[in-house]
């Protein structure tokens, strides 16, 4: 029997399906791709400034940030407690200065986080190395040398480019963990639009470079949904603890 809380994911994991079998491979991706395409050149080049770093050096930075506060933040809590207690706390517990946005978070939403943040994006990237699906740029219909084929054509060819789903977009996506942190339940709606804009955001920079049709980083983004939803049930669904209100009594001493 499924359990309720797992509805969501088996719904988001089948929307990714649909879209996969729908819209990868689709007049649809090709007419959205030549929005950004025009007289033989892409709306932006690769690597060309600001935009390269505005849309992908930053972003990418400031999530790999926001990965090593985590866990900073978690080693910090094991070393503090762990003479005492022999084990990780639950309540957060931290120094002056230290992220508001961290030390409000109880340990567990820290470990699930910081999860989320590392197994949405190497699962998308280890689906990207099985696809070998050609970006846009590599196609004959986008002056590039390769056939556009299916994902099981181009799984049989071997074909030597892997572009599908988007890695890059799967990094902002993998922000959906923070609309599954208890303590943040009341604004989970406002956290999931933001994060739908953030990833959004980062795809079509890539697809206006060519690198990826826009079932790429549609089916990114049901990926990440689901894959931040299903570790939340793993991560909460036994806990009972409430994360409201806690205060860290480091945060007064001096």
């Amino acid at each position: 029997m499924i359990k309720a809380q797992m509805i969501p994911f088996y719904v988001l994991l089948l929307l990714a399906g649909l879209a996969t079998l729908l819209v990868e491979h689709s007049p649809l991706d090709i007419s959205i791709s030549q929005l950004f395409y025009s007289d033989g050149e892409w709306l932006l080049v690769k690597g060309a400034q600001p935009y390269a770093f505005i849309f992908y050096d930053l972003p990418k930075g400031l999530l790999i940030l926001l990965g090593l506060l985590l866990m900073l933040t978690l080693a910090y809590r094991y070393w503090q407690h762990s003479f005492a207690t022999g084990c990780l706390p639950e309540t957060h517990t931290t120094t002056l200065g230290w992220p508001p946005l961290l030390t409000r978070m109880s340990s567990r939403e820290l470990g699930y986080l910081l999860l989320t943040l590392i197994v949405v994006p190497s699962t998308i990237a280890l689906l990207k190395s099985m696809t070998h699906v050609s970006c846009p740029n590599h196609l004959a219909v986008f002056n590039g040398d390769l056939p556009y084929l299916t994902i099981w054509q181009n799984i049989l060819a071997q074909t030597p480019q892997k572009c599908f789903p988007a890695a890059h977009a799967s990094a902002g996506f993998s922000l959906f963990g923070l609309a599954y942190l208890p303590h943040w339940r009341p604004q989970r709606r406002k956290i999931i639009i933001a994060v739908i804009i953030i990833g959004w955001i980062m795809g079509l920079y890539k697809m206006s470079i060519g690198d990826h049709f826009f079932s790429h980083t549609l089916v990114s983004m049901l990926l990440a949904w689901a894959g931040a939803c299903g570790l939340a049930v793993l991560m909460f669904a036994n806990t009972r603890r409430r994360v409201e209100g806690y205060s860290g009594r480091w945060s007064n001493q001096k």
